[in-house]
């Protein structure tokens, strides 16, 4: 088993920048955390659960339905926004961000569909932090609006995990 170093020296590690539409293999051996270490495309979200202590919870049994903002994402936030985020003294402000990303249980594009279509048009999603996200569509794309009516978009869906699913980002949601 990968120890919480494993992934911090990874984290660490330069990566080259990719588009904003990450490509993501499946990935049924390996946890959502090892997913991510390992698309350059995620380096601001593995650095930023580097600093939040989540990368031994999101490396756990879950599952876990994890909307991974991209570095584009991340990107699209206030200069100087991630930086503040992942000092020390901001942990309980990140974890907060970060876990808001995260849905306990497995649940795919087509469930998420469902719970929309079968919700009128919305499905409401409980996060781990504790708040809400409502999931809607937009043509056939997926939609998420956050606390404070933030979209962000699903570009790539069902990456599977051995311990959750993926579906990768536009925009990165705030509680």
């Amino acid at each position: 088993m990968r120890t919480p170093a494993f992934f911090a020296a990874l984290a660490g590690i330069a990566l080259a920048a990719t588009p904003a539409a990450a490509t993501v293999q499946n990935a049924p051996g390996r946890t959502v955390v090892e997913v991510a270490v390992g698309n350059s495309d995620f380096s601001t979200l593995v650095t930023a659960v580097k600093a939040a202590d989540l990368a031994t919870t999101l490396s756990g049994k879950g599952p876990f339905t994890v909307f991974a903002p991209t570095n584009a994402a991340f990107a699209k936030l206030p200069a100087g926004t991630v930086e503040t985020l992942v000092k020390p003294e901001n942990k309980a402000t990140l974890t907060s961000v970060l876990t808001y990303h995260v849905v306990p249980g497995r649940v795919n594009a087509a469930q998420l569909t469902k719970l929309i279509k079968d919700g009128g048009g919305t499905a409401t999603l409980t996060t781990v932090q504790g708040g809400t996200l409502k999931a809607s569509l937009m043509g056939d794309r997926i939609m998420l609006t956050d606390a404070k009516g933030g979209a962000a978009h699903v570009v790539t869906a069902n990456v599977n995990a051995s311990n959750g699913v993926i579906h990768t980002i536009d925009t990165v949601v705030m509680p």
